[in-house]
C-alpha cells in the first residue's frame, strides 16, 4: 500500500508539472525574458535557498518557484541555441485515424493528439521534448498556439507519427487555450510546430522536490543536522585481509573517508580537492562497502555482538537477521548460484585481466550500490577505473564486479558494460534478432524486461543523476542499499534527490564546493541560490565532512596558493610530488612552476551577437608563449601535455582559429584548448590560463567566481602560466591576492610589445634561475636548432600582424562566434 501511495504521489507531481508548463504562453515567456535581460524582471515571489527548513512545505515553497524559473530559461535558451530549428508542418487527422484517448481528456483537461509529420535526415525529436504548436509559422498575440509534450514518436512508420500531450482547460471562448482546443478538433487544420527543449531532467527534479516527504531521511535533508554526531556507532567491520589492503594503499585522510561508510551515519560527505585521489577513494569505498560484515554475527554458541550499537525496532532486527543469516530461513539465492567455471553469469570486458568475482558460502550478505554523477564524463571515469583496476574482496583479491552502466553517451572504452550493449547480447543469446518478427510494442516490452533483469543481477549500477529517475529503475525488483554521488558539488539539490528515491539506507556525497558549481541557466534562479548543491548546503549548516588533504598532482609552488585561499592552508604534498613534478623548463622563471604575465595593453571585446568575451592581445601573446615553450622543449608537442584554458567560450573559439592559422595544424592534435568548465577533472603538464577581462573600469564578470580560478590554476602538474590584465584583476579581492602572490614570489612579468622581443633568447636568459644551468639547445634532423627556427617563425608571423593592425581593437568587431558563457 505504501508503494502504491508513493506511486500516486509521483504521478500527481508529474501531472502538476505538466499542467504548469503546458499552460504557459510562449509570447509571455519571451516578453519576460526581454525584461529580464533589461534588468526589469520581478522576483518578489521567489525565496532564497536556506541552509535549513522548518518542514516539507517550507522546502517545497522554496524550490518549486526556482525550478520553474529554471525551466523557463531552458525553454527560451533551447529555442535560441537550436539555430537549425525550423517550423515543421503537420495536420489534424480525421477522427477515424486519430487514436487519442478521448476518455482521458475530460478529468484533468489533458488532450492527447496523434498526427503525421515529416522528419528530414539528421533531425531528431524524442519523448519528453517540449514543442510549440501554432496555426501559423510564427507566434504572436493573435496566433492560436500552445505548448505540447511529446509522448511518443513512431519514427519507423510511414508516415511518421507524433503523439503529444496538451493541457487545454477552461471554457472561456476568448482564451488562447480554448482556441487551440477548437483548432485541433477540426480535421485538416494545419499544425505548425517547433521543438523547444527536452524536459526529462527538469521534470524528474521537480518530482523529486514534490515527493521529498517519501524519503526516509527527509528530516536530515531539511534540518541538515538530523543525526547525533556525538555517537558514531560502527555497524560494519572490514575483514582482516581487506583492512590490511586499505591501510597499505590509502593515506590517513582517505582511510578516514573510507571507514566513515562503516559507521551508522546515513550521509557521508567527502571533500576531494584537486589531485587528492577522490576517485581512488571511491574505489576503496566500493571495496569495503561490498565486503564488510555486520558487527552482529552468528557463532556456534548463538548470536553475539562484537560491539554495542543502538537497538533497532524488532521488525528491523528481523529483516537484518534474514539478510545476515539466510540459512535460518532457507538457502541464500546467491549461494545456490555458484560459478561453475569461474565465469558463470559474469561479463568482464575484453582485454580485462581481472578475474570475475568468486562468490563463496562465507559471504552471507551483499549490498547493492548505485553510483551516480551529474555528467557522463565524470561517471565514465569511475567505470573505467573499476574495469581497469577492479575492486578488492574480503581476501584482498582484485576482481571485476558485475556492473552495468546505464544511460546515454557511454564512452567507447566502457561499451562492454553499457546497458544497451548488454541488452543486445542478452537478446542475441535468446535467439531474438534486433529487429525481430514481433511488433514494435512487444519488442519494446521484451527489451524492458531484459533491462530490468540485467539491472537486478548487477552488484553496482552506474547512472547519471537524471537517468536514475528513468522508468527503467521503477521496474527493478530490488532497491539499492547505498548511493554514491561523485562530483556532488556540481549538481543542483533537486538533481541530487533523484537517485535517493531508490530507497537507499546510506548516501555518500563526494565532491568539492571550492571547484565549479552546478550549471544553472536562469540568472534569477542563480541569484536565489538555486545553484547551491546539497553537499554545500549541508556543509554550510555544520554537517561534518571528511576532507582529503594529501595531493599528488601539483608542484608545491602551484599548490601553495589554492591551499591557502580555498582550503585553509590544509593541503599537504604527497611523498615525492616535488621531484616528480620538476621539469627542465623550470630553469626559466617565466616557465613556472607558477608565473603571471601582465598584458597591460590588452582590451576585452564582446563579439557581435555573443554574450561572451575575447581579448586579441592575450591570444597573440599566449600563442607566442606556447610557440617559444615547445621550441625549447619539443617533448611538449606530443601527448597533449599542454592546455590553453579560458573562462570564455568566445576566447576559446578564437584560440582554436588562430592556432590553426599560425601553425597550419588543428589545435586538437597538439594542445587542449578548452573552457574552465570543460577542463575540470583533467590534468596537464602545463596549463596556460587566459583571463580575458581587461578594462579601465568595471568588473570582471563571472571570472570573479573564485571557483573558476581554483579549477583553472590546479589543472597543471608542473607549470601554470596565468595571462591577464593585472590592473583589471586587482579589482577582485581574490585575484588581487593571486597577483600579489606572484609579485612576492618573483614570478610576475610585465609583457610589453613587441611580444617576440619579450620572449627573445636574450630576455629569456635574464629570466633564468641563478642556480640552474643554461638549457640545452634542441636540434632537428636538418641541423638547424628548433630554437632558431621557431624564433624566426615567431618574428616573421608576429611582425606581419603588428603591421596589419594595432593589436588593439583591430579584431574586436570581426564577429568571432561563440555562445554566451
Amino acid at each position: 500500500m505504501a508503494l502504491d501511495k508513493e506511486k500516486l504521489e509521483e504521478e500527481s507531481a508529474i501531472h502538476r508539472f505538466y499542467k504548469i508548463i503546458l499552460a504557459w504562453d510562449y509570447v509571455t515567456l519571451d516578453s519576460e525574458n526581454q525584461r529580464r535581460n533589461n534588468g526589469k524582471a520581478t522576483t518578489s515571489k521567489l525565496v532564497k535557498v536556506k541552509n535549513q527548513y522548518k518542514d516539507v512545505q517550507d522546502y517545497e515553497n522554496t524550490y518549486e518557484p526556482l525550478i520553474l524559473e529554471e525551466a523557463k530559461s531552458q525553454i527560451i535558451r533551447g529555442k535560441d541555441e537550436d539555430e537549425g530549428a525550423e517550423w515543421k508542418l503537420g495536420a489534424v487527422p480525421n477522427r477515424d485515424n486519430n487514436k487519442s484517448d478521448q476518455s482521458h481528456n475530460k478529468p484533468d483537461d489533458f488532450h492527447f493528439l496523434e498526427f503525421p509529420f515529416d522528419m528530414e535526415e539528421g533531425e531528431s525529436i524524442s519523448q519528453n521534448d517540449l514543442i510549440l504548436i501554432s496555426n501559423e509559422e510564427r507566434v504572436h498575440d493573435n496566433t492560436t498556439h500552445a505548448f505540447a509534450l511529446v509522448e511518443n514518436v513512431r519514427k519507423f512508420s510511414e508516415p511518421k507519427v507524433l503523439r503529444v500531450r496538451l493541457y487545454l482547460p477552461g471554457d472561456n471562448l476568448e482564451s488562447r487555450l480554448f482556441k487551440m482546443r477548437s483548432h485541433i478538433s477540426v480535421e485538416g487544420n494545419p499544425l505548425h510546430f517547433m521543438r523547444m527543449c527536452n524536459l526529462s531532467t527538469i521534470a524528474r527534479e521537480y518530482v523529486a522536490i514534490r515527493t521529498i516527504s517519501n524519503l526516509p531521511f527527509k528530516d536530515l535533508i531539511l534540518n541538515a543536522v538530523g543525526e547525533d554526531f556525538s555517537s558514531e556507532a560502527e555497524g560494519w567491520k572490514i575483514p582482516l585481509c581487506l583492512d590490511e589492503y586499505v591501510n597499505d594503499s590509502f593515506n590517513p585522510y582517505q582511510r578516514e573517508a573510507i571507514t566513515a561508510g562503516l559507521l551508522s551515519k546515513t550521509f557521508v560527505l567527502i571533500q576531494g580537492p584537486p589531485g587528492t585521489g577522490k576517485t581512488q577513494t571511491i574505489l576503496g569505498i566500493l571495496s569495503t562497502i561490498l565486503h564488510a560484515t555486520p558487527m552482529r554475527v552468528q557463532s556456534k554458541n548463538g548470536t553475539f555482538e562484537l560491539k554495542q550499537v543502538p537497538q533497532l525496532p524488532i521488525e528491523e532486527k528481523q529483516r537484518h537477521w534474514r539478510l545476515a543469516s539466510p540459512w535460518l530461513h532457507g538457502i541464500n539465492p546467491r549461494d545456490s548460484l555458484m560459478p561453475k567455471d569461474g565465469d558463470d553469469g559474469f561479463f568482464p570486458t575484453t582485454g580485462n585481466e581481472l578475474k570475475p568475482e568468486a562468490v563463496t558460502s562465507t559471504r552471507k550478505y551483499r549490498v547493492r550500490i548505485l553510483v551516480c554523477a551529474p555528467s557522463n564524463s565524470a561517471l565514465d571515469e569511475i567505470v573505467l577505473r573499476v574495469l581497469s583496476g577492479g575492486i578488492h574482496d574480503e581476501n584482498n583479491r582484485a576482481y571485476c564486479p558485475k556492473i552495468v552502466r546505464i544511460g546515454l553517451k557511454a564512452h567507447h572504452s566502457i561499451k562492454a558494460v553499457s546497458l544497451d550493449e548488454l541488452v543486445k547480447k542478452k537478446r542475441a543469446s535468446a535467439n531474438i534478432s534486433s529487429t525481430g518478427k514481433q511488433n514494435n510494442a512487444s519488442a519494446g516490452s521484451n527489451d524492458d524486461s531484459i533491462r530490468a533483469a540485467i539491472l537486478d543481477e548487477a552488484t553496482i549500477v552506474f547512472s547519471t543523476l537524471s537517468f536514475s529517475g528513468s522508468h527503467v529503475f521503477s521496474k527493478l525488483s530490488r532497491n539499492f542499499d547505498v548511493v554514491i554521488i561523485d562530483e556532488a558539488a556540481q549538481a543542483v539539490e533537486p538533481a541530487t534527490l533523484v537517485p535517493l528515491a531508490n530507497k537507499c539506507k546510506k548516501v555518500f556525497l563526494v565532491g568539492d564546493p571550492a571547484q565549479l558549481p552546478a550549471t544553472v541557466i536562469s540568472d534569477i534562479a542563480t541569484n536565489h541560490g538555486y545553484g547551491t548543491s546539497l553537499f554545500e548546503r549541508l556543509m554550510q549548516a555544520g554537517y561534518p565532512i571528511k576532507m582529503l588533504k594529501t595531493q599528488y598532482r601539483m608542484h608545491p609552488e602551484i599548490r601553495s596558493f589554492p591551499s591557502m585561499e580555498f582550503y585553509n592552508n590544509s593541503l599537504e604534498d604527497g611523498e615525492g610530488v616535488k621531484i616528480q613534478t620538476e621539469r627542465d623548463w623550470h630553469r626559466y622563471r617565466c616557465f613556472g612552476p607558477f608565473s603571471f604575465f601582465d598584458i597591460h595593453e590588452g582590451k576585452e571585446a564582446r563579439p557581435s551577437g555573443s554574450g561572451s568575451w575575447v581579448n586579441v592581445e592575450e591570444v597573440d601573446f599566449v600563442l607566442l608563449l606556447y610557440q617559444k615553450l615547445v621550441s625549447l622543449y619539443p617533448t611538449l608537442k606530443s601527448g597533449n601535455q599542454v592546455a590553453i584554458i579560458s573562462p570564455y567560450k568566445a576566447q576559446v573559439n578564437l584560440f582554436q582559429q588562430r592556432f590553426e592559422e599560425t601553425f597550419g595544424v588543428s589545435a586538437e592534435k597538439l594542445v587542449d584548448i578548452c573552457t574552465v568548465d570543460g577542463c575540470q577533472g583533467r590534468e596537464k603538464d602545463v596549463a596556460i590560463f587566459s583571463c580575458v577581462r581587461a578594462s579601465k573600469e568595471g568588473g570582471i564578470g563571472f571570472l570573479d567566481d573564485i571557483r573558476r580560478m581554483n579549477v583553472g590554476i590546479t589543472r597543471a602538474k608542473s607549470a601554470v602560466l596565468v595571462v591577464g590584465s593585472a590592473s583589471t584583476l586587482r579589482r577582485s579581492v581574490q585575484w588581487n591576492k593571486l597577483v600579489e602572490s606572484a609579485e612576492k614570489r618573483d614570478c610576475f612579468f610585465k609583457a610589453s610589445k613587441p611580444y617576440p622581443s619579450f620572449l627573445s633568447v636574450e630576455n629569456l636568459e635574464s629570466m633564468k634561475r641563478k642556480t640552474d644551468e643554461p638549457p640545452k639547445e634542441t636540434e632537428s634532423a636538418d641541423g638547424v636548432s628548433n630554437d632558431a627556427r621557431m624564433d624566426n617563425v615567431a618574428e616573421h608571423t608576429y611582425q606581419e600582424q603588428a603591421d596589419d593592425n594595432d593589436y588593439g581593437d583591430g579584431d574586436a568587431d570581426m564577429g568571432y562566434g561563440g555562445d554566451a558563457d
